[in-house]
């Protein structure tokens, strides 16, 4: 007949003498705080009837103890990243904002901006080392009931072309380097959908303008907006081209698509 002895073992493995006969057999994990089981043969002469055989008995007991022990908060499944001191992982490389009935995230390197550019704007922040990275909210008050009673999104743009800047230069100009005749501005419509977010309809609008001298290469505009409770609210953020594809893409994006009203 078998007997079985488990230990909880807590702190690092300790040599185990060695046996004093052939008849003992030891199954041993060298991990620490892991069940350590026994199994010795005692006097009493085992028959082949036996219902649970020693081996049967350790692999039982040793199922247990996997199934209760604790996993530490340091240990990672393949693929991932072992959390050493087991706490939660924060992104750090942005701060809501909570405004006056509308919220956003704002990369957390930029800073607040006195600057007003546009009429009804509540926010500005700037990035610490190029002010064309930016972005701004601004609201107005509107007689429209949703954001479609502008019309498409093309067509609601033009209707707050202002965000983009106007000309300045009133001279003649010839048509070269894709821009019309007296043109030394253009703007380029690079992509648009009407996304649905909280059982509001908003306008998105990406736009890439340049101007004739050549300035950043161009400006890239992502521009979000909709109507709530007889206010028109825009969230317009840019960078220009050259930092674009240095990496102010990632902040742009994450600037206007996280913006919402309450």
């Amino acid at each position: 007949m078998a007997s079985t002895a488990c230990f909880l073992h807590h702190h690092a493995l300790t040599t185990a003498g060695r046996p004093s006969s052939s008849s003992q057999r030891q199954v041993a994990n060298i991990k620490p705080n892991q069940l350590v089981c026994w199994a010795q043969k005692q006097s009493v002469q085992e028959d082949d009837g036996s219902l649970v055989s020693r081996r049967l008995a350790l692999t039982v007991l040793i199922g247990a103890a996997a199934v209760g022990s604790k996993v530490s908060p340091a240990d990672a499944a393949y693929g991932e990243a072992a959390n050493v001191f087991g706490k939660p992982k924060t992104n750090t490389d942005f701060l809501p904002y909570n405004g006056d009935g509308f919220k956003l995230s704002i990369p957390a390197k930029w800073n607040p901006s006195k600057e007003v550019e546009f009429p009804g704007q509540v926010l500005r922040y700037e990035d610490n080392f190029d002010s064309n990275s930016n972005v701004s909210v601004m609201v107005t008050p509107t007689d429209k009931k949703s954001i479609t009673d502008f019309g498409s999104p093309e067509e609601f743009l033009s209707k707050v072309d202002y965000l983009l800047g106007k000309q300045a230069y009133s001279g003649t100009t010839d048509a070269e380097g894709g821009f019309d005749p007296n043109a030394v501005a253009t703007a380029n419509i690079l992509e648009t959908s009407t996304p649905v977010v909280g059982g509001k309809q908003y306008y998105f609008l990406a736009v890439l303008t340049r101007t004739a001298d050549g300035d950043e290469g161009g400006k890239h505009q992502l521009i979000t907006a909709t109507v709530n409770n007889g206010k028109l609210y825009i969230c317009k953020a840019q960078a220009g081209d050259k930092r674009w594809f240095k990496g102010a893409r990632k902040f742009v994006e994450s600037a206007a698509s996280s913006f919402s009203v309450a």
